[in-house]
């Protein structure tokens, strides 16, 4: 004949999940907003999200002095003045704009996300 413990340690398989603080923890997920309990992981995302929009300006004058180069170089080796570097800096101004858009949809996704989440 087995006799059964009268106590249940938080630590246990038969609690049910309680624990100490039933706010903080229930499954993985907070239980006031539903979030991921583990705040690293929340912190590490943002980190992420915020070096990716420091790089938006970087990206935008990259995209102009390449245009300039590879225009100039073209206008030195076909000697047609200005004009091939006027349009690859107008190529280099579209491309870092539109590098600049992307990194905005991409920031209003994330908060969207967050929001939503």
């Amino acid at each position: 004949m087995q006799t059964e413990s009268s106590q249940r340690g938080e630590m246990s398989q038969d609690s049910g999940g309680a624990s100490l603080h039933p706010e903080v923890v229930t499954h993985g997920r907070n239980r006031r907003n539903g979030r991921a309990a583990d705040p690293a992981a929340g912190n590490g995302k943002r980190a992420f999200d915020a070096l990716a929009q420091s790089s938006v300006g970087l990206e935008l004058g990259l995209s102009v002095i390449i245009g300039l180069l590879i225009g100039y170089a073209l206008d030195s080796k076909f000697e047609t003045g200005p004009w091939l570097m006027l349009l690859f800096l107008g190529f280099g101004l579209v491309a870092g704009f539109r590098g600049v858009l992307r990194a905005v949809g991409r920031a209003e996704r994330s908060a969207e996300a967050e929001n939503r989440g």
